[in-house]
């Protein structure tokens, strides 16, 4: 019996969550602290000191970012849609859906910013919140179609065509809260809310709002390595699901070195070359829930549960004083592109093994892809 990619993967998550603490959580976007690497109380016995919200050598922080993504061409299966999925006449988890319709996504992507702005930064406590806005449009043709007709949505309606006509959209609003407890030990809290799904600008029903949370208790060993353990509430392989999360960046004594481990949202190794270009290397689990107004009838929600793992390098480079230009290249490999149907958009608990059926059962091929962008940091 073939084991799945999928499977295999959770099994080693759940593997290293139990071999690996100490660790740190996955957060919906990374929280890099270096901006506050010079906070240091003066040296008063009577005074009390505090765990800072960074090492050394950690890539910059990302203050202000824009960037452009494009994946390669690639092929698409989408099958019949069966709703409601609630009744039990869904797609079940380990059942391959039939092939509906076809299409050729000639170009996937678009634009992305993110902010990550300082509120609050004092010594016992840092806060920031950053708006966040990335599009996913799609240049689909080639689309060939053999429904089935019934009672559904896919009577009249074509996903790739939405697809191609809409695309993808998500708006973010993240806060993230570092608390130190003392010279070595700290607590990070972060909250998430996320809009995301085929709406032209705000035409979103807010009920189809998905938040996600992170807690992680974490110790700052020395100035070359930190550590933390947690857990999250996210959406990163498109489910909702709840993960056990892990921190583990390490610097080596020259500095050239190091990791960046957010596991299991990413995990980076490191290389500086200089003080002004450096290299990252692993992979990022991507992805979101997102509601296609075209399908969402009665009350429902019809939401494809969207999850990329992406396998990359990134090049760094300081272009003048603050700014500085990032190039990825990788391999978008497809997580999950189901949809399930959520009466009166309540979300419900699948995670990675749960047997709840899907109201469609879809699948993109792999593909190369490319990210390049300017962002304005702090080192």
């Amino acid at each position: 019996m073939a084991i799945s990619f999928k499977k295999v993967f959770c099994f080693l998550v759940l593997i290293y969550a139990i071999m690996a603490i100490p660790v740190f959580a996955q957060e919906e976007e990374e929280e890099d602290w270096s901006k506050y690497d010079d906070m240091e109380l003066v040296d008063d016995k009577n005074v009390r000191r505090f765990a800072k919200p960074t090492i050394v050598g950690l890539s910059p922080t990302r203050f202000l970012s824009v960037s452009w993504d494009m994946q390669m061409p690639y092929q698409m299966t989408f099958s019949d849609i069966r709703l409601p999925a609630s009744s039990g006449t869904g797609w079940r988890v380990d059942e391959e859906g039939n092939v509906a319709e076809t299409a050729r996504a000639r170009f996937t992507g678009g634009i992305r910013f993110n902010s990550n702005i300082p509120v609050i930064s004092k010594s016992n406590i840092v806060w920031q919140t950053g708006l966040n806005y990335m599009r996913v449009g799609y240049s689909i043709d080639e689309i060939q179609t053999n429904r089935i007709t019934g009672a559904s949505p896919s009577t009249y309606l074509s996903l790739p065509a939405v697809l191609n006509e809409k695309g993808l959209n998500n708006i973010n609003w993240t806060n993230t809260v570092f608390l130190p407890m003392s010279e070595q030990h700290f607590l990070i809290l972060q909250g998430a809310m996320d809009l995301s799904g085929t709406y032209d600008f705000g035409f979103q029903p807010l009920e189809t709002i998905r938040w996600s949370l992170a807690a992680v208790y974490g110790k700052r060993v020395s100035e070359l390595k930190r550590w933390g353990v947690g857990i999250a509430r996210t959406y990163r392989v498109g489910n909702m699901n709840y993960v056990p999360v892990i921190m583990y960046d390490v610097t080596s004594t020259n500095r050239k070195w190091g990791t960046e481990i957010l596991f299991p949202a990413r995990v980076h190794g490191r290389y500086a070359f200089n003080k002004n270009s450096l290299l990252l290397f692993g992979y990022e689990l991507e992805g979101q829930s997102y509601r296609v107004n075209e399908f969402s009838i009665n009350d429902n929600s019809f939401e494809i549960r969207r999850g990329e793992l992406r396998p990359r390098v990134e090049l760094q480079k300081q272009l003048r004083g603050p700014f500085w230009a990032h190039f990825q290249a990788g391999y978008r490999i497809d997580w999950s592109f189901d949809a399930d149907e959520l009466p009166g958009g309540r979300e419900f608990f699948r995670g990675f093994f749960g047997n709840q059926e899907f109201g469609m059962k879809n699948t993109l091929n792999n593909a190369l892809y490319f990210n390049i962008g300017i962002s304005f940091v702090t080192l």
